[in-house]
């Protein structure tokens, strides 16, 4: 379960009341809804299926995959099946690897989506062992379904944009520079990517 909208409020007030610019962001856009995904394995499958295609491609591989497998497409009856099998709902060889490779920690038993580290960064280590899951996307998970309210996905660029836009920096800040700008944010910095997402398409005044 990811953040709720009072516990999102709740961190953005508290960031408001040390920050200017959380204030004014607040004032001009209002509080941002909840981004929530289900926990477990059928998410990150989802996210897997999802890479680098449209909403609308995404939607009918799965759709595909869900009449072939099984709802949920289960980690076993994906393993039992040949390429050609899975390549005629649409995924490629490529995703074919990441897919597997999820299916595989997961018979395994070496990843467990209720048994995650409750330190963030072990559990973002964990959970890019899956190939083609790399960090945006695990932290991406860990605040959408878990709810992990100090993830910060440094990487992503719409936050990158909007936090130069918060902060009227001169250029977007680089992974680098965002991740230490955020420190000041802490331990609120899921619901700061939230807000930032939000606030994407607000002008700021310049000073």
């Amino acid at each position: 379960m990811g953040m709720s909208a009072q516990h999102i409020r709740d961190d953005l007030d508290a960031l408001a009341a040390q920050f200017d610019y959380f204030k004014e962001a607040i004032e001009l856009a209002g509080y941002p809804k909840p981004r929530i995904r289900d926990k477990g394995y059928a998410t990150l499958l989802r996210t897997i299926v999802g890479q680098q295609v449209s909403v609308a491609a995404a939607s009918s591989i799965w759709n595909k995959l869900e009449v072939f497998l099984g709802e949920g497409c289960p980690a076993e009856i994906l393993l039992s099946k040949d390429f050609d099998a899975l390549r005629s709902c649409g995924l490629s060889r490529q995703k074919q690897g990441y897919a597997r490779s999820l299916a595989e920690l997961v018979v395994s038993g070496e990843l467990k989506f209720d048994n995650f580290p409750a330190d963030d960064e072990e559990a973002i280590a964990l959970l890019t062992k899956v190939k083609g899951i790399g960090r945006w996307s695990a932290e991406i998970y860990f605040l959408f379904a878990e709810g992990r309210s100090d993830m910060w996905p440094a990487g992503d660029l719409a936050i990158q944009e909007s936090v130069g836009k918060m902060l009227r920096l001169a250029e977007r800040p680089n992974d680098k520079e965002i991740r230490v700008i955020a420190e000041d944010w802490r331990p609120y910095r899921g619901a700061a990517a939230i807000m930032a997402w939000h606030i994407y398409d607000v002008e700021f005044d310049a000073i």
